[in-house]
């Protein structure tokens, strides 16, 4: 398997339809809203994305397949002056997963937010979905966890130093 992680190319349909695809399937799961994307969403989500300047959308590539995203959009630290790298979504193709690709995302999201001057990488996990907090602590992210009820929302963060 030789996956690639690169920028999403907006004007390739390739890339577009898969971002499209692979966030509606995160959403109609239980940690996304459990009801896929609405129509206007699926229409608008690429060149919303392609629109917005502090937006940086990853793709995971097999060849000429994307099989994953990263959605991240870059904030702001009053408190360190920097700038700080929030990642909203992070999806693998359900026959993908398992495979180490959604690490490679990870590491790939920390060197552009390193890439960035960033002081964090930050995101929010839902509190019952073990695998990606599996994954989120295997790459350094600290965050809470005890006592939340399931579908809680968790703010996790690592910094970068």
């Amino acid at each position: 398997m030789a996956v690639d992680i690169v920028p999403i190319n907006y004007r390739s349909p390739a890339h577009r339809w898969a971002l499209v695809s692979l966030l509606d399937s995160y959403a109609d799961t239980p940690q996304g809203s459990g009801t896929g994307m609405t129509d206007e969403a699926r229409q608008n989500v690429s060149a919303m994305l392609e629109a917005t300047p502090n937006a940086c959308v990853l793709m995971a590539v097999d060849g000429d397949a994307p099989v994953g995203t990263a959605v991240c959009c870059q904030t702001f630290s009053t408190f360190s002056a920097r700038p700080v790298l929030n990642l909203h979504d992070l999806v693998v193709a359900a026959d993908r997963r398992g495979l180490g690709i959604g690490r490679r995302l990870m590491e790939s999201v920390e060197a552009e937010a390193r890439r960035r001057g960033c002081c964090y990488l930050t995101l929010e996990v839902v509190a019952d979905n073990e695998q990606a907090k599996s994954l989120y602590r295997g790459c350094g992210f600290l965050g809470g966890d005890s006592a939340n009820p399931p579908g809680a929302m968790l703010f996790w963060k690592k910094p970068l130093n």
